[in-house]
């Protein structure tokens, strides 16, 4: 049985890596070790996650999925969640959550009767906390909304500002030849922002290849 750490944040201002050391404390308190860390910077409503299918990917079965909360692991509709937990299941994966106290115990060995009942109970927990997830995120995604018309409304939502200087940057980057991915990785941004600025670049060399 391998423990495999799961961290992720929504956004790139995020720290992903946050929760790290308590994950280690936790295995560290049940006398287990945690094999590898997958961490990523995505949003728990899509399914989407490079880091979260490599680490399935990598599991045996019986192997530990440890995750801080249950909306790290998802904030899914429920199409999407059923999806993954099929996976899950399908690879004989244990979620184990440090806000899921019945998860715990799949940390621990038991008899195949215990075992089972613990299984059935952290599953109806896990479809309980990633419900609530869920809500979470369309509840705050709605108030969101509803505050952006409200602001429009009055002509006081003026929409993110550019972040001017970084995308002059960008912009260089692009123009000397760098890679999207040395870009990103040295800057932050996220592809779209990286593919609007590209576009830009192309139209101003053209631009000019004509003047």
């Amino acid at each position: 049985m391998y423990v495999r750490a799961y961290l992720r944040a929504s956004t790139k201002e995020q720290d992903a890596g946050r929760a790290k050391s308590d994950l280690v404390e936790f295995a560290k308190d049940r006398g287990l070790q945690i094999v590898s860390f997958y961490i990523e910077n995505e949003s728990g409503a899509s399914l989407q996650r490079p880091e979260l299918f490599r680490l399935l990917s990598d599991c045996h079965e019986g192997d530990i999925l440890l995750c801080e909360q249950v909306d790290r692991l998802s904030r899914l509709n429920n199409e999407d969640w059923q999806r993954l937990k099929s996976e899950l299941q399908a690879r004989r994966v244990r979620v184990v959550a440090l806000d899921l106290p019945t998860s715990w115990m799949l940390t621990t060995s038991t008899d195949d009767i215990t075992g089972r009942m613990m299984d059935a109970l952290n599953a109806m927990m896990l479809d309980m906390l990633a419900a609530i997830a869920r809500k979470d995120y369309t509840d705050r995604r709605r108030r969101q909304a509803q505050g952006i018309a409200k602001l429009k409304a009055e002509g006081g939502y003026k929409g993110r500002k550019p972040d001017v200087q970084r995308n002059a940057a960008i912009m260089n980057m692009l123009r000397r030849g760098d890679s999207w991915n040395t870009i990103i990785a040295a800057t932050g941004c996220s592809r779209s922002t990286l593919s609007r600025l590209a576009q830009q670049v192309k139209e101003e060399a053209a631009v000019e290849a004509v003047s």
